[in-house]
């Protein structure tokens, strides 16, 4: 059988396409914040995780275009090589001081970072356990550790009792590593961290954070799900991971723990060294973003305030959400067609929010995932609501 014969065989998304439901690929004509321009008309973007804004605030831009002048469009190499700037440095000290932490080390995406960093420390004779719902790259650093060696456990959904008894049988010298998302992408759940701490410090494993949806979303200062639950970063969590993609308004990823942890994954992690570095522009953009959200957190927290005002709008149709207050708004429709059918009368109306079906979420609970912006203004959201209120009763959703 040739090996190409299942791409050939594969018709699912002409299917959807020739429906005229496709909700993935869909391409953005022109961008003006909160609103974008798709199939020659202004939709509301409520689909983006720009959770704050920032990816047309002027310091931003500036800082972007700053650093493309003075290190130009590309570093054309490695970290480990040529790929080093100045800029590089100075986010990743700027990126420890806000959490914290000794040292921090800035991969080329957010999944490259989870990938690299877990495929690095957990090996041989050594465990990994992992949250169910953690997103893909930690699935992906999970394969990568298991074929090197490692063994991977997996744990129910934010079930700490689960998370206990997997590590009850583990001896407990044995090196392991509990790795976990600060909030679910997906669900919008925070992790019991709490919980967690404990149960880490009572079996004697580490912990490492994904905070790609938590940072620039919950604590009083932005900075994610330790503040959230007034626990200190050190001490509590050993390694925290993010991406500059979300509230930071670039592109990149980070790890950010204790120097001598940070530099030997810089030294030995394979999708560290052997990517192509982050550019200056995404560079010079994340250390403004950051610097925006110390100097305004007063943006976190009307981030909070729509979610909940968005939140109280779709409950009070009858729709079914998965409860929570971060800016991920997920409304339960449970059928791959329904979810397609739904999206395509949202942006129809003006409104775009992203579908998700398996292997995204289980199959049953396909889903809305809406995610909103701070700098949605209150006709945003009175249209977002009413929208997704006028969609469910046209098609059957809702009573």
């Amino acid at each position: 059988m040739d090996l190409f014969e299942k791409c050939y065989q594969f018709s699912r998304a002409n299917e959807v396409i020739a429906a005229g439901v496709m909700p993935y690929f869909q391409t953005i004509q022109e961008n003006h914040g909160p609103i974008v321009k798709m199939e020659g008309h202004d939709v509301i973007m409520a689909g983006s995780n720009d959770y704050l804004g920032l990816c047309h605030h002027p310091e931003v831009l500036e800082a972007a275009r700053a650093a493309v002048t003075e290190f130009g469009s590309s570093c054309s190499g490695s970290r480990f090589l040529n790929g080093t700037t100045t800029l590089h440095i100075q986010l990743e000290e700027e990126m420890a001081d806000f959490y914290g932490t000794e040292a921090c080390l800035a991969f080329t995406t957010g999944y490259l970072t989870n990938q690299g960093v877990i495929s690095t420390l957990v090996g041989r004779n050594e465990y990994m356990l992992s949250d169910k719902e953690n997103h893909a790259s930690i699935v992906a650093g999970a394969l990568l550790a298991r074929a090197l060696g490692g063994t991977i456990i997996r744990y129910g959904t934010n079930d700490m009792a689960d998370l206990e008894a997997n590590l009850k049988q583990l001896p407990i010298d044995a090196p392991k590593l509990i790795v976990t998302d600060g909030v679910f992408s997906m669900s919008g759940r925070i992790v019991d961290l709490p919980k967690l701490v404990e149960l880490a410090k009572k079996y004697k494993a580490r912990v490492m954070m994904d905070e790609a949806h938590g940072v620039g979303v919950l604590g009083q200062d932005g900075s994610g799900t330790c503040a959230h639950f007034g626990l200190p970063v050190a001490g509590n969590v050993d390694l925290i991971m993010g991406t500059m993609s979300k509230s930071f308004a670039s592109l990149g990823g980070y790890i950010a723990g204790e120097r001598k942890v940070i530099d030997f994954v810089k030294y030995n992690s394979q999708a560290f060294r052997f990517s192509a570095s982050m550019s200056p522009a995404a560079v010079g953009a994340c250390r403004a973003s950051l610097r925006i959200i110390r100097r305004e957190p007063e943006r976190v927290a009307r981030l909070i305030e729509i979610s909940r005002l968005i939140r109280e709008g779709v409950k009070s149709y009858g729709y079914k959400i998965i409860e929570g207050i971060t800016p991920i708004v997920p409304i339960i429709i449970g059928d791959d067609m329904a979810t397609f059918g739904a999206w395509r009368k949202l942006i129809d109306k003006g409104v775009f929010v992203n579908a998700v079906i398996a292997p995204g979420v289980p199959q049953g609970q396909q889903l809305l995932r809406v995610s909103l912006i701070a700098t949605f203004k209150q006709e945003h959201i009175d249209r977002i609501v009413e929208a997704i209120g006028e969609v469910g009763k046209e098609l059957g959703l809702i009573g």
